[in-house]
């Protein structure tokens, strides 16, 4: 990655969060320790909740769009035996009524939570209500009452079981979900179905779409990488189209890559996947042009360019 005419670095930083700060607080100490305006994340953490946070950096922006429906996965610690407010470990809790459920309940009641499911998003939630955010509302003491979404639970599997405490034992699972699943929600419809209750205890995102949590970066690794200065982060980036091995890659001709820079609609000479709904352009060095969707007649539109209008080369991404 070189520095680019986005203001600062260009590519994408796979961080390790940890529980405490948010997800914007991570975004914050990323864009001062590299000097680039421009910073975004791949889907937000709770504060509480800790593992893989996609970062990009200046043009890598542009395609987080393509990002927003990356399947996810967790780690999540279930605590059974009380409810929660915010059905986790921040709310307030109130101990359940009768008796903690057994593994046996708990392994028994997971198949009617994987698949697609209809979901209540929780009270403390981001969801807008009326133009107000929910958890607003909740925290002022109004009633919230949010309508379910669809969600699709791919994997659900119980990996550990204490029941040391009786009353309140805890059940460890790793979840693989779609993208705007609340997995604190999973952990309390989870209680109500085994006849008891649970809130989430602890939370661990081990993978976002292709981001995984062995390939992340650590906050202190990041600010040793940036001790020297901006340019110290550029071994830990990662180029901007990572994750998108979905889309087919489509190398141009010069004269292509020019018509591409201009905006243009152009035909490859060289083919397209039409069954494709994006595709990555690629100059004849290998270099990223642009992120188009495939038309008739093997016509490209070109959505994102990364490419300068006057020379057609690239801007400063790699």
């Amino acid at each position: 990655m070189r520095r680019g005419r986005s203001g600062g670095l260009d590519g994408v930083l796979v961080v390790a969060k940890p529980s405490g700060p948010t997800s914007h607080d991570v975004v914050g100490l990323v864009r001062r320790l590299s000097s680039t305006r421009r910073v975004g994340h791949g889907g937000t953490l709770d504060p509480f909740a800790a593992g893989v946070l996609p970062v990009f950096l200046g043009h890598a922006t542009r395609i987080v769009e393509y990002h927003l429906g990356d399947d996810k996965s967790y780690r999540a610690t279930v605590c059974f035996g009380a409810s929660s407010t915010t059905d986790d470990l921040e709310g307030e809790l109130t101990p359940a009524h009768g008796p903690a459920p057994s593994r046996a309940a708990v392994e028994a009641a997971l198949p009617a939570l994987t698949g697609p499911i209809s979901q209540r998003p929780p009270a403390y939630s981001a969801i807008k209500v009326a133009g107000r955010r929910a958890y607003a509302m909740a925290r002022a003491g109004e009633s919230v009452a949010l309508p379910p979404r669809d969600v699709t639970i791919h994997r659900l599997e119980l990996v550990d079981w204490d029941g040391s405490d009786a009353e309140r034992p805890v059940a460890i699972l790793d979840v693989t979900c779609s993208a705007g699943t609340y997995v604190r929600a999973l952990a309390r419809d989870l209680g109500e179905r085994v006849g008891s209750a649970a809130y989430l205890g602890a939370l661990t995102r081990t993978a976002s779409g292709g981001f995984m949590l062995d390939d992340a970066v650590s906050l202190d690794a990041i600010r040793s990488a940036a001790a020297s200065g901006p340019d110290g982060l550029r071994a830990l980036l990662r180029p901007i189209d990572v994750g998108l091995d979905r889309f087919p890659v489509v190398t141009l001709t010069t004269e292509e890559v020019g018509a591409i820079a201009r905006g243009q609609f152009v035909r490859p000479s060289s083919g397209i996947d039409i069954r494709a709904d994006h595709l990555r352009l690629r100059d004849p060095d290998g270099r990223l042009v642009a992120i188009a969707a495939p038309g008739a007649g093997g016509r490209l539109t070109p959505e994102k360019v990364f490419v300068s209008p006057t020379a057609a080369e690239p801007a400063a991404v790699s």
